[in-house]
């Protein structure tokens, strides 16, 4: 028998937000759409996600606003509505969640506030200034658990480079050929220098 997707019984608010965002992969999608990802094949080649589900997910958080669709019907872009950004507090909470029990190489992603370069804490404030900081005013980047063997995709290959929230990536095929040679001439150059007399 399968499951209802809704909490019908349920009157709390907890119940009717778990129906809009409590789908296995749609976390993962808003947190996509915060990460800079708009197109349909880019949450797909990213997330390993089944194109079906993929839609299924995008067309339901379309319809509760979530999620605004634009572009043209063969090459639609998504963008996070107000509605859609007012998450940000969840996402970045499960992340901070995740990292604490079950990175044990550390966090995948650091959070900074881009005006000022102080690192993020668990609540969502500026180590530096104090401020609690929203979200197009945070700059993610690399952090201690990343690994770069993982990015097999384009939106994988640009995240290696820091990166403000809520801004498109750039996910030209020669942007992301340009940060592969980059990244691997990065890589090698330490190995050269500790071999250095």
């Amino acid at each position: 028998m399968p499951m209802n997707r809704g909490y019908a019984d349920q009157h709390c608010s907890l119940a009717r937000s778990l129906e809009v965002v409590g789908e296995r992969w749609t976390l993962l999608i808003v947190r996509d759409a915060f990460y800079g990802v708009r197109r349909f094949a880019d949450f797909v080649s990213h997330l390993s996600i089944p194109r079906a589900v993929l839609s299924d997910r995008l067309g339901r958080l379309v319809a509760a606003c979530v999620l605004t669709r634009a572009g043209t019907e063969s090459r639609p872009e998504y963008e996070l509505t107000d509605k859609g950004v007012a998450l940000w507090p969840l996402i970045y909470s499960a992340t901070m969640w995740g990292d604490e029990h079950y990175a044990p190489r550390g966090p995948r992603r650091l959070f900074r506030h881009a005006e000022d370069g102080g690192p993020i804490d668990k609540l969502g404030r500026c180590e530096t200034c104090s401020e609690l900081v929203p979200p197009d005013q945070i700059e993610i980047s690399p952090g201690p658990g990343h690994s770069p063997k993982l990015d097999k995709d384009s939106v994988g290959i640009a995240l290696r480079e820091p990166h403000r929230l809520l801004e498109p990536l750039d996910l030209s095929p020669s942007r992301n050929t340009a940060t592969t040679g980059q990244s691997r001439r990065a890589a090698k150059a330490p190995r050269r220098a500790r071999a250095a007399p």
